[in-house]
């Protein structure tokens, strides 16, 4: 795409991965809108905790019917965050979306989690012009997020995949694996073996295993 056609907004710009300019075209109004918002459903006193599918229904660009998000809540737009069904965010959850945000169904996400697709150029002098960029990230359906991860721009996790607290995610992470550290590597895979366990060696009972498999049946 041509960096310099004139014809696009700072908006189709920044969805776009080009540099764009954050302070022009509304886009710090809705920023604003976003902050509201989430100011709003952070302060909600647990009387009124019924309303807060309608609220993130009102921030997130689409969701699931079934979503939980604990408070404290951060976004910068909100609108660029697409989540699936039965989506799970602990506390503490910071997305910057100035490009796209897309997570699966049945995603789980730990307290502290930061996944940004926000970035700035690397030299100063390009650096102090203002401009700034986004890079999409994707999280597939099933993906586990270990407390105090950080996801940085440009990443895809494949679906099924574990990532290990405390882990800076700066690469693509394929599906159905476990990966972990600072840079996040793949440990291993996830295999039929470790359906049994719940914790490193500690096995379900095989009443919690029948429950488990009546329960995928009725879901399809």
């Amino acid at each position: 795409m041509n960096q310099n056609c004139g014809n696009m907004s700072q908006k189709e710009r920044m969805l776009a991965g080009l540099p764009y300019k954050a302070w022009l075209d509304g886009l710090p109004q809705k920023r604003e809108r976003a902050r509201r918002l989430c100011h709003e459903y952070n302060h909600l006193p647990p009387e009124r905790w019924g309303e807060r599918t309608a609220l993130l229904k009102d921030l997130l660009g689409k969701t699931g019917e079934r979503l939980t998000i604990e408070p404290d809540f951060h976004c910068d737009y909100g609108t660029n965050i697409t989540v699936g069904e039965d989506f799970y965010a602990n506390f503490n959850l910071v997305i910057l979306d100035v490009a796209p945000v897309t997570i699966g169904d049945r995603a789980q996400i730990a307290p502290n989690v930061s996944i940004y697709t926000a970035g700035h150029p690397i030299h100063p002098d390009s650096r102090a012009s203002g401009y700034e960029y986004g890079q999409s990230v994707t999280i597939g359906d099933d993906v586990w997020i270990g407390g105090s991860s950080v996801i940085l721009p440009g990443v895809n996790i494949g679906r099924g995949a574990v990532i290990g607290a405390g882990s800076v995610v700066t690469k693509d992470i394929p599906p159905m694996v476990i990966a972990v550290g600072n840079p996040c590597r793949m440990v291993r895979p996830i295999t039929e073996a470790d359906k049994k366990y719940y914790y490193k060696d500690r096995s379900f009972t095989q009443e919690e295993l029948d429950w488990m498999d009546s329960q995928r049946d009725e879901q399809g």
